[in-house]
């Protein structure tokens, strides 16, 4: 069905694809914030770095929920910045598990590039950031 000149691109993220990716951004918002909280508050000195990037990542997920959610001008920057952040993360943080294991004596949401997590960390950003691009505002849609 093709978008209405009159329909807001932000509108798309109440339908197929739009719903997925923010359910799926929610469920990390709260799985990465819940663990982080369990790991901090039982056993924070075992791996505080860890534990520390765990509390991040769900910062970071819930940032680029809400930034989805809200959408206009000021969601999606919200989102663009989330989604750039968690890329980086994930990126950075998989590459130091796999070079420096002991340094993360316990996984984080993002380490090994999220393997813990069926790889959906690695994969998850990228399609964030796509959804943000294809459905940017463009000439003559409406506000």
């Amino acid at each position: 069905m093709p978008e209405s000149s009159t329909r807001p691109r932000d509108a798309a993220l109440g339908t197929g694809l739009g719903r997925v990716l923010l359910l799926v951004y929610g469920v990390f918002a709260l799985s990465a914030s819940a663990r982080a909280l369990v790991q901090i508050t039982t056993h924070f000195g075992e791996a505080p770095l860890a534990y520390l990037l765990s509390a991040f990542a769900g910062l970071v997920y819930l940032s680029a929920t809400v930034g989805l959610a809200i959408g206009g001008t000021r969601g999606r920057l919200i989102a663009l910045v989330s989604c750039s952040i968690e890329l980086i993360g994930v990126l950075v943080v998989g590459f130091l598990t796999l070079a420096d294991a002991g340094d993360f004596p316990d996984d984080t949401v993002w380490s090994h590039f999220g393997s813990g997590y069926g790889y959906v960390p690695l994969v998850l950003p990228f399609i964030g950031l796509w959804w943000i691009w294809r459905h940017r505002p463009r000439p003559g849609d409406a506000v």
